[in-house]
Order: structure tokens, then sequence, then C-alpha cells
């Protein structure tokens, strides 16, 4: 935590010392050791706290990455560094390097302190990401990624949004609704559904909703599913170059593909219209398909779901650990 000037040296810097190497200056007033490393998103929150006033709070991404949000790193889908948002209401801060002041307000009841750090809702904070978003897409993952932490569920953002009528970016926030869901297990997921739904104009498809055989077995759970047409999607992420993960996609792809399930993949880089392409000859030759279906979403009766928000806030913490570890692969 950042520390002001003392003259005496105990709890923080006298004025020499915060000239000397061993000593940076945070922001306007405060000072941290030298070597700190401010580059972890953690850290930047600690930072900026300190110059949060009475009735403001941390908020957006910062707020949701504090209260457990892993995802939200803190930077936008280019890499660039984003600041840390802050609502500062009516008081007068001085504008420094690393932090968005907001005057937006909130009601006290909204704000809490989480570990010594001042942090609006998890509602209000997605909201604000999603109202501030440059795209749809990155509104769509603000919203998702909370949701996969079990900050905020589906219901819980609409009824906000509906009633934050005026405020800035409220529009972007509500045309992002349509395109949410609650079971995204990677940002490049919720970017893909998005592809899938806004560019290839098919149905909004289930997300890693997990697939049976007819008599019960898993198959698998893909990361984007339409149960109508048959037809899933895989993103493949960087990890599943290594061997013993691409030994476990080859097989998987093979099981789809044995209950006659068409399976469209996307990897780092991947162009949008040759996935989209690819997708939409997915469908075509789904269309063409008259064999009688093998598989089924309908989960035996001892499998304990998973897919919903209200459904994970449920499990007890050894539940939660034992059932959702897979979703970090």
């Amino acid at each position: 935590m950042p520390v002001r000037l003392d003259p005496r040296g105990v709890t923080g810097p006298t004025r020499g010392e915060a000239r000397g190497k061993r000593w940076r200056r945070s922001s306007h007033g405060f000072y941290l050791p030298a070597d700190v490393d401010s580059s972890h998103p953690e850290q930047r929150i600690v930072e900026a706290s300190v110059v949060v006033p009475t009735g403001g709070a941390i908020t957006g991404w910062g707020a949701l990455r504090w209260q457990g949000a892993t995802w939200l790193s803190g930077t936008n889908s280019s890499g660039q560094v984003l600041p840390v948002p802050i609502l500062i209401s009516t008081h007068d801060i001085r504008p420094q390097p690393g932090l968005l002041l907001s005057g937006e307000g909130c009601a006290a009841d909204l704000i809490s302190r989480v570990d010594g750090v001042a942090v609006t809702h998890p509602a209000w904070s997605t909201a604000f990401v999603m109202r501030y978003a440059r795209t749809l897409e990155e509104a769509v993952v603000a919203f998702e990624m909370a949701a996969f932490a079990d900050l905020v569920s589906y219901d819980e953002i609409a009824a906000l949004v509906a009633e934050q009528a005026g405020w800035y970016g409220v529009p972007r926030a509500r045309n992002a609704l349509p395109f949410c869901g609650e079971n995204s297990w990677s940002p490049m997921e919720s970017v893909m559904k998005v592809l899938w739904m806004q560019h290839g104009g098919f149905r909004m498809p289930l997300q890693n909703r997990p697939v049976f055989d007819l008599a019960g077995r898993l198959i698998g759970t893909p990361d984007l599913f339409d149960p109508i047409a048959g037809v899933a999607a895989e993103y493949n992420g960087a990890h599943h170059l290594q061997r013993d993960q691409y030994v476990a996609d080859v097989n998987r792809a093979a099981i789809f593909r044995d209950h006659h399930i068409e399976v469209v993949e996307r990897s780092a880089g991947d162009r949008r219209e040759d996935f989209v392409q690819r997708l939409a000859a997915a469908y075509r030759r789904a269309g063409r398909r008259r064999t009688s279906r093998t598989w089924t979403i309908d989960a035996p009766s001892w499998w304990t779901p998973t897919v919903t928000v209200s459904q994970r806030r449920s499990l007890s913490p050894a539940d939660r650990e034992r059932l959702l570890k897979n979703r970090m692969r």
C-alpha cells in the first residue's frame, strides 16, 4: 500500500528519502519502495485505492478483478494497459496517469470495503465496464468473465441496466445483453460466440454444455454448441499445442464425429471471416445429415449441473473445487 511522506521516516519516507533511488512516487502525495512491481493488476488497484475520496470507490474492471474476476487483467483486446476506474462523484481529484476518474456516483449500499479497498458492487462494476466498452464484443466479454467468477448473473445485470436509463453508454450495454451467457470459460470463447451470432447470423449457441450419449456417458463439453443443428465450435489457445492437450483434442474431435456432430475450430490469429465461413459450411453439412441422433444434452440424474451462476453459487467449496477445476483448462 502506498504511503505518505513522514518527517520521522517511520510510516513512510522522509522528503529526502523520497528523492532517492529507493522510493518512487505512485501518485500525487504517495510513495512506494522502488522495487515494488506495479505491472500486476492487483498492485495497480492498490495504488489507485489510496486516492479514492470519501464515498468513492474503485469500479469497473478494477473492482471486478479485486473481487475475483481473474480473467479481467486490466488490458484491452489489443493488449493496452487500462487505467484503474474510480468513482469520485462530485469530488475534485487531480488527474493522474493510470487512473480513470469518473464523475458518476452510486448509492452507498453499492459500495463495500474488500480487503481494505473500497469497491463498487459487482453488478454495478460490470454495468460500468459494459457501458464504457469500445465494442459490443468487449461488453460481452466483461459480463461473461464476471459471470465466470459468479460475481453477477444475467438477471442481475439486466435489472440494473434497465434502471440506468439516461446513463452514459446504456445503449451499448443493452445491445450486448442478447449476446450474453453465464457459462463462458475464457474471453476468446466469448468473442467466438459474438462472431457466431453477429457475423455468422446463427442462433445463440449453448456455452460449455455437456453432451452425453444415449446411455448417459459424457461425450464432451464443446465451447459452443447448437443442439438443434448439431454444430459445435472449439477455441484452441496456445496450450492446445502442448502434446498431451493436442492428443486429447484429437481424440475428442473423433468422438464428436462418431456422433455426427460437426465441429469447427478457431485458433489465435485465425481471421474472423475464415472462421465464419467454416462455421457456415459446418451448418450446411449438418443440414444434409439424415442419421438418427446418438447424443443428448439432457444430463443423467446423477449429474450435477454447473452451467448457470445460480447453480455454481449453490455449490459447497468442496464441490466447487471438484466440479469446476476443468474450466481453467
